[in-house]
């Protein structure tokens, strides 16, 4: 399998100094595990070099002969002012740093420095780069509306705005490195989204998920990290961590919000430094995978709690989607029980059955607490004990927890809803009733006039008309 370089544009080092060059390239390849590396030792090729390849970080020598590297960075930022530039000096001369900072330098180091301060203004450099890859991406798609691999989000039943637009974020952002925080309540369907990430990112590697929720910090560590044989009694062969599996892939870490503090810990050292050690093993390996999270739980409540880091958070959510809940986004219910239903008929090996009306506005007007989890049991539950051409909503009633009623399968649907009226001593007029009706239904669907329109039966028309006719 052929490594992914990393990241997806060049780091350009410049540099007269052979020598200094290929330490400089061996310390971004190893502990900073930057691979996407090119060189030049002539200032005078850099701009041709610059118009050539895709570079989004140069790191420029001070001193050089023909061209200067305060010269040369003056002309990069006015032929390439998206660039990020870090100027080395092998002085530590204050007044200019100062001017290389005001003609636009990301920073100003010195070439005696600590390896760690370079490698951490490098890779600041290469983020920042990577957000502004994704911000015209972004921008790109938005106004466009376009998708480029609908095919990646197949998976993932909707017709609603919202979640297009979640996808053409995942689009835009798919391709960096960054970690990705997936929230939303039990059910929307979070690890559909990882995957689809997965997909667009064109990542070589593979997706490996692991749930966290209920691992101690022991078990937690040797999940990632893997351990070295006799790292601890029982240890008799290597274990290879699922950060080690998920190598130039994408690891899925499911259930974040549950991890005890010491567990945070490990995962947020793991993000900073971009390395980790196998149980038992005093040699460092590389994180080579994307990393993605997800949870349903409050992120930020937790943190007021004091159960949740906050310098992890903040980590985590370089990039952030909520998957909405099913009861937001209702216009989909319609698409997802014809799926549902032909999944489980398909499984149950059975005539895909036909469905009343009025079981789309009984869906409707349910919260779903288990959003498409819970919908798709409903379904599966119907269809297994169906057995007629008409699927009842006996079934459905039931898991929803509303009264039963005495009926058969071969009533009429509408005898499985509850008469409104039994309860009244005096019956209102047929122009009260439906007005009570109408508005009780805008009520529900939060004045969508679509939506209501829906769930009475009748035409978006015809409702407008009705309203109007109200005054409303």
């Amino acid at each position: 399998m052929t490594e992914t370089r990393y990241p997806a544009f060049g780091v350009l080092l410049v540099d007269d100094e052979p020598a200094w060059l290929r330490s400089l390239a061996m310390t971004l390849e190893g502990p900073g595990g930057i691979t996407n590396i090119v060189t030049c030792q002539d200032s005078r090729q850099v701009l041709a070099l610059l118009d050539q390849q895709e570079i989004g970080v140069v790191l420029l020598d001070l001193t050089m002969p023909h061209l200067s590297g305060e010269d040369l960075l003056e002309q990069i930022q006015e032929v390439h002012p998206e660039l990020t530039v870090i100027v080395l000096s092998g002085l530590n001369q204050l007044e200019t740093a100062v001017a290389c900072m005001r003609r636009g330098a990301f920073d100003y180091l010195v070439k005696t420095v600590e390896e760690e301060r370079i490698l951490d203004a490098v890779r600041r450099a290469v983020m920042v780069q990577e957000l502004l890859h994704e911000n015209r991406e972004m921008r790109s798609r938005l106004l466009s509306e376009r998708l480029e691999h609908p095919e990646a989000f197949s998976a993932i039943v909707t017709g609603n705005r919202s979640m297009r637009a979640i996808f053409t974020y995942i689009e835009a952002v798919a391709k960096g490195s960054q970690p990705l925080l997936i929230t939303g309540e039990s059910g929307v369907g979070k690890e559909l989204f990882a995957r689809a990430l997965h997909s667009v990112s064109g990542a070589s590697g593979p997706l490996v998920a692991v749930n966290v929720a209920g691992l101690d910090d022991n078990v937690f560590a040797d999940t990632l990290f893997g351990h070295v044989r006799g790292a601890f009694t029982g240890a008799d062969e290597v274990r290879r961590g699922m950060i080690d599996q998920a190598a130039e892939g994408t690891l899925f870490l499911d259930e974040i919000g549950d991890l005890s503090q010491t567990s945070q810990v490990k995962l947020l050292r793991l993000i900073q430094e971009g390395e980790y050690y196998p149980l038992g093993s005093d040699t460092p390996r590389r994180l080579r995978a994307r990393i993605v999270v997800a949870t349903h739980r409050d992120l930020p409540a937790r943190q007021r709690a004091g159960q949740f880091r906050s310098d992890l958070y903040y980590r985590l959510r370089a990039h952030h989607v909520h998957i909405p809940p099913l009861r937001e986004r209702r216009d989909d219910l319609p698409l997802l029980l014809d799926h549902f239903l032909e999944q489980a008929s398909r499984e149950f090996g059975k005539k895909r059955p036909t469905y009343a009306k009025e079981l789309l506005t009984l869906l409707s007007n349910y919260g779903f607490p288990g959003n498409l989890r819970e919908l798709k049991s409903m379904v599966y539950d119907a269809v297994g004990v169906h057995t007629s051409r008409m699927l009842s909503m006996n079934a459905f009633i039931h898991a929803m927890g509303l009264p039963d009623q005495a009926s058969s399968e071969a009533e009429e649907p509408l005898a499985d809803i509850k008469n409104p009226f039994t309860a009244c001593e005096e019956l209102p007029t047929l122009g009260e009733a439906i007005d009570l009706l109408v508005t009780e239904t805008m009520r529900r669907s939060e004045n969508n006039q679509t939506q209501a329109a829906r769930m009475l039966g009748i035409s978006q028309p015809a409702l407008s008309k009705r309203l109007k006719l109200r005054g409303k």
